[in-house]
């Protein structure tokens, strides 16, 4: 039974991914997998686990690199890390410059590091868990802290089986081939956060670009990148504030677009020269989740300052705000603060800012099925649901994982617990899920 949306399949971008897979060898090329949407189009991974059930491996990780949900091709699980040294720069080097705080919300500040840090690319084997290569891309003193739930590298890498690409925002955007030699990198400036919370929203690929956005409370822009070369093809200032959310590319009516969340408007960039399609305003500050697509409609969620979940129509253009072009949306407060939506079939589930009560929409309709319900043992959520074989996978930052039907009523097939916690969203090939904890990598797998 085919449980993807209808017109899901034709309006993504599978081809940039799915041409270049090698043979039965499925693939997650992107941080929410082949369709960009934390579907799963062919896979059956186990509905039970525990530390000592259906682990298949179970490695120890270097550094930091807790937000960074791995992607894999073929034999290969790649992701980034931050690793601190001992080597730290001179007091006065780290000190601040007054203008860089004007602008600023006060409250929380956060320090930036004495200490260098090794930021790095990682391989390792997706069967085995053994280590493949690291590579340092750079060694630096971060110009600022970050939020106490993450680390600098709240980023995951995209990659088309021939180069990966990886942004390590503040440290540039680099390439690298499969082995993990570096062919090019580019410089995008230092990225001055609301609150100092650190930086996230990962690269795109988008055709034969490779799209990077810099939401930050000096000037905001949008980047394309030749994917082979790292020539700039086109740069779009954003009248925007921090934003950690991924560009989300579609192929709608044979124009290829790159879709970004945003606190003043949700915006839709041609891809071949930046041109502004459309815009809707509705969403909140603090935006960092990545819409998702289907029934001819993206779906826009945010859920700091405020609630909003949207459902905009596709092929409009100019200014959408308060136009027929909202199908529906919700000021419920039901919405996510950090992860995304997931829309399997018709249904579009979401959880409450970043807690255990979730919600469930009719994605044509706006409809809810249920809203609120809460998953007992799950101690708040940063981590992206994902569907598959007719199941929803929900990951708890304390390391328990509801798997619930995919159905218009809340039914939980099983609770399973792990002794890390987890912020990244899990990962999936065939009969095999991969869970990246705080301090281990986890592969699951059906004794």
């Amino acid at each position: 039974m085919n449980t993807a949306p209808k017109n899901i399949l034709p309006l993504l971008l599978i081809l940039i991914f799915v041409t270049a897979s090698p043979a039965d060898s499925p693939i997650w090329p992107a941080w929410r997998g082949p369709l960009g949407t934390g579907i799963v189009p062919d896979g059956d991974p186990p509905v039970k686990w525990s530390e000592t059930t259906n682990i298949r491996w179970k490695v120890e990780l270097t550094g930091d690199g807790s937000n960074s949900t791995p992607i894999i091709w073929a034999d290969k699980l790649y992701y980034q890390t931050a690793v601190k040294t001992d080597r730290q720069k001179p007091q006065v080097e780290t000190e601040q410059p007054q203008e860089e705080n004007q602008g600023r919300r006060r409250g929380q500040e956060r320090a930036p590091s004495k200490n260098y840090y090794k930021f790095n690319l990682v391989c390792r084997d997706r069967h085995t868990g053994a280590l493949v290569w690291s590579k340092t891309v750079t060694e630096a003193t971060p110009h600022e802290g970050h939020h106490d739930h993450h680390g600098f590298v709240s980023y995951s890498p995209v990659t088309d089986g021939k180069l990966i690409w990886a942004s390590f925002g503040s440290q540039g955007l680099y390439c690298f081939d499969m082995n993990g030699e570096e062919k090019w990198h580019v410089d995008l400036g230092p990225y001055y956060m609301r609150n100092r919370f650190g930086e996230g929203g990962s690269p795109a690929l988008a055709g034969e670009y490779i799209i990077v956005a810099k939401d930050h409370e000096k000037q905001s822009s949008i980047f394309a990148f030749d994917k082979n070369t790292g020539e700039e093809v086109w740069k779009k200032d954003r009248d925007e504030e921090s934003t950690w959310t991924t560009p989300f590319v579609v192929d709608y009516e044979g124009r290829l677009q790159v879709i970004m969340n945003g606190s003043k408007f949700v915006r839709s960039y041609d891809v071949t020269n930046g041109d502004l399609l459309w815009k809707c305003s509705g969403q909140f500050s603090g935006i960092v989740p990545t819409p998702v697509l289907g029934f001819n409609m993206v779906f826009c969620t945010s859920g700091h300052r405020g609630h909003k979940l949207q459902a905009i129509r596709l092929g409009r253009t100019g200014d959408l705000s308060g136009t027929d072009a909202i199908a529906w949306e919700h000021d419920e407060a039901t919405t996510p603060y950090v992860p995304s939506p997931l829309l399997y079939g018709d249904k579009l589930y979401v959880c409450y800012r970043n807690t255990n009560l979730v919600s469930c929409y009719n994605a044509q309709t706006g409809k809810p099925y249920y809203t609120k319900q809460k998953l007992d043992e799950i101690n708040g959520i940063y981590a992206s649901p994902i569907g598959v074989a007719g199941r929803v996978y929900w990951v708890g930052r304390n390391g328990v994982t509801y798997v619930l039907k995919n159905a218009e009523q809340l039914e939980v097939l099983a609770v399973n617990k792990l002794d890390d916690g987890i912020d990244c969203s899990p990962v999936v090939i065939g009969d095999t899920l991969y869970l990246k904890g705080k301090t281990h990598l986890y592969c699951v797998q059906a004794d």
